[in-house]
């Protein structure tokens, strides 16, 4: 079976605040990495009530401190929103406190909406379309000998691992034509998702970092000791996504039985296309599920993630997809 890794939102949930959402990240990871978890990724996104993860770098170092052989990355870094420079010293930081497990994803959406992405800036001169440009900025500033008269101190030298992020096929163009690894963020955006991919391998130019390519696809568990249970723990995620959708943001609402019976046409269709890479129900479901994801897509790793209410659930979820990996 090909490597599982775990992609944390930190969430806050009704009730609670973003302390204790750190302290579940932390606790996640930890488990995580006994369970035999490759990597731990963190998500870059600005004025999220119901999100925690705004100061990814922060909270890698956090997550980072708190285990030991996992990888901690940023699934990602919003790069329209920084210097690279301050990326590079970052995560030159980063990797210099946590040598050989730090991870670098790249995107190029703003993680925000338009007002937040000003507020981020100051103002919004900086161009996305300029993101191919600020990636390779972003690697000479790790190269072992930089072309650029300014250096990353620390991050010169160091060669923090690129990912580049996407869910259209441009990011597949960029991460082909680079020689990167390519992460797809199909838990939320499915539909582009095997062009990107047949786009990606199809066009893929060796690089010092990579030799073939290398697919990861974002994946939604919702796991539970009965399909009835797992069902009921996933409208917590139906319920962020229609009202994100509905353009009222909230903190990660309690479960409701009934949920997806109440809602309207559009809605459940809006639902279905956009939590289409999931698996919900028992073991036994989620590793039907999840067999037959890999064998359609052939993904060399899932980045699995499971926005669930209640953390004792949640963990569950994540030891369940574990022991379903580990018995495959």
């Amino acid at each position: 079976m090909i490597p599982f890794s775990i992609l944390d939102l930190s969430p806050i949930a009704e009730g609670s605040d973003a302390r204790t959402s750190f302290h579940h990240s932390l606790d996640l990871a930890q488990h995580g990495e006994r369970w035999g978890y490759n990597r731990f990724w963190l998500a870059e996104h600005h004025g999220m009530p119901g999100i925690a993860s705004a100061a990814t770098s922060v909270l890698m170092g956090y997550v980072a401190a708190g285990t030991s052989t996992i990888r901690v990355g940023a699934g990602g870094i919003m790069l329209p929103n920084h210097s690279p420079l301050v990326i590079a010293e970052q995560f030159g930081t980063l990797e210099s406190l946590f040598p050989g497990r730090i991870d670098l994803g790249l995107g190029r959406a703003p993680g925000s909406d338009h007002t937040t992405a000003r507020a981020l800036r100051r103002n919004l001169a900086s161009d996305a379309d300029e993101f191919p440009q600020d990636v390779l900025e972003l690697q000479d500033y790790f190269a072992d000998s930089p072309r650029r008269q300014v250096r990353a101190v620390p991050g010169a030298g160091l060669n923090v691992p690129l990912w580049i992020l996407g869910s259209s096929l441009f990011g597949a163009q960029l991460a082909a034509h680079l020689g990167l690894p390519y992460a797809f963020a199909s838990h939320f955006a499915p539909q582009m998702m095997m062009q990107a991919i047949e786009l990606y391998r199809a066009n893929f130019k060796p690089s010092a970092q990579l030799d073939k390519p290398y697919v990861m696809l974002g994946f939604n568990v919702f796991a539970a000791d009965t399909d009835d249970e797992a069902q009921f723990r996933a409208t917590s995620m139906q319920q962020a996504f229609v009202n994100l959708r509905s353009g009222r943001p909230t903190r990660l609402q309690p479960p409701v039985r009934g949920y997806l019976e109440a809602l309207g046409p559009s809605e459940r269709m809006m639902l279905d296309a956009v939590l289409s890479c999931s698996a919900i129900g028992s073991p036994e479901t989620v590793a039907q599920q999840l067999k037959a994801f890999i064998a359609y897509t052939k993904a060399d790793e899932l980045m699995i993630t499971s926005q669930i209410f209640d953390h004792a659930a949640r963990l569950r979820s994540y030891e369940i997809t574990a022991q379903v990996h580990e018995g495959a």
